[in-house]
């Protein structure tokens, strides 16, 4: 928890370099899944003008039109103008896509308890490689997220409505946003200390009116008036000129904007990117069920804020350890919670897999804009239907 100091986070636009190749990875994963459910699939994606790179392994037996893929995507951007500085009818395409290691396969496909036997189905399933995951939820915000990265998202969303929709004709597709947020001694959000926004735009636009209009149809759009005070500082631009941009100005690649996609560095970090992940891997699928569990702790008042870490050992079902952490908010001590959510919840691959629905090609919907607190796409590991459940724990004597 932030007490008595400010805190930054950051959010990007779909036409930021590193935000198109998790799309594209994203959408690479959705294609395969679409006719293969069980196909593992690791995807990663580089892109710098004139060229796109798709790599990585895959088990599936169909291969998609990758090309196919990587046009849908940036076109889908708004990147097919020639004024957005990358030209589509001139980018290539280039493919390096291996069959998956069976060495990797053998631990997802049949998990080290299920070899040993005296195992259940869901044990089938090993984690499909080792590493640390974090799942955080907190009271700040009505979708339990941090304020600092829900402002920041919200603010990109904007710059991208409002130049699809052409009430800012001349913004282009790249963007950031950055939010200060002032928190008083009790670690309760006062008030935007700084907010920071850079949209790439046309040349012909006059600097006086981009900053002028984007303070009104984006961040006075967003930020709510309480938030602002006399001392708050904005700044638009502040190069004064952002006309190159995507991969025309700047290489992308897949994965580096992992706090963009999580909880905008307010917590540690397990370090594993999502994007072009299947399920199977427990960077992607960890993640949303410690962010599930952290969720439904806080809704159900067993804490303020939660911070949750997993941790697993390739080819192997169960986590080799839970961590909880509410920072001093919680009604009951962190270790009786933990004992709570080690019964309360299946955290097993195969478990976590079917309780969200994962086979199914949901993932670009999340590849850019953050993979939590969207409360607009309805997800699975956004629910918080244990809450009541947990709920009774709240009366319990320890």
């Amino acid at each position: 928890m932030v007490r008595n100091a400010c805190f930054t986070s950051e959010s990007v636009t779909e036409g930021h370099p590193d935000k198109i190749c998790d799309q594209i990875a994203d959408a690479v994963l959705d294609e395969i899944l679409t006719y293969e459910p069980d196909a593992h699939v690791a995807c990663e994606v580089s892109a710098a003008n004139g060229i796109v790179l798709v790599m990585g392994e895959t088990s599936a037996l169909k291969k998609p039109d990758y090309g196919e893929i990587v046009r849908k995507v940036i076109e889908g951007i708004g990147y097919g103008q020639p004024e957005s500085g990358f030209d589509l009818s001139h980018c290539a395409t280039m493919v390096v896509m291996n069959s998956q290691s069976p060495d990797i396969r053998m631990g997802v496909d049949s998990s080290r308890e299920y070899q040993m036997g005296n195992a259940e189905a869901l044990d089938l399933a090993g984690a499909g490689d080792q590493g640390m995951m974090v799942g955080f939820a907190c009271d700040e915000t009505p979708e339990l997220m941090p304020l600092p990265i829900s402002l920041a998202h919200k603010l990109t969303q904007r710059l991208a409505k409002v130049r699809k929709n052409g009430c800012l004709p001349w913004l282009l597709p790249d963007g950031k946003s950055q939010v200060t947020v002032r928190y008083d001694k009790a670690g309760e959000p006062l008030c935007c200390d700084t907010i920071v926004v850079s949209a790439q735009h046309r040349a012909d636009v006059p600097g006086e009116e981009l900053e002028r209009a984007v303070r009104r149809e984006v961040i006075e759009a967003v930020i709510p008036p309480e938030m602002f005070t006399d001392q708050t500082k904005i700044w638009i631009n502040p190069t004064g000129r952002f006309v190159l941009g995507g991969p025309a100005a700047d290489s992308g690649l897949t994965g580096r904007k992992i706090m963009v996609d999580t909880y905008g560095g307010y917590v540690s970090h397990g370090g594993g990117a999502f994007s072009g992940k299947d399920p199977s891997k427990v960077d992607r699928t960890g993640a949303y069920m410690a962010r599930y569990i952290a969720k439904n702790i806080v809704a159900s008042g067993l804490a303020r804020h939660c911070m949750i870490q997993l941790a697993y050992a390739i080819g192997v079902a169960q986590p080799v350890s839970v961590y909880l952490d509410t920072d001093g908010t919680g009604i009951l001590p962190d270790e009786v919670l933990s004992v709570i959510v080690r019964t309360c919840f299946d955290m097993r691959p195969a478990a976590m897999i079917e309780k969200f629905g994962l086979k199914q090609p949901v993932y670009s919907q999340v590849s850019c804009y953050g993979h939590f607190g969207r409360g607009e796409l309805n997800l699975p590991w956004e629910q918080t239907d244990m809450a009541f459940l947990l709920s009774a724990f709240r009366g319990i004597r320890y």
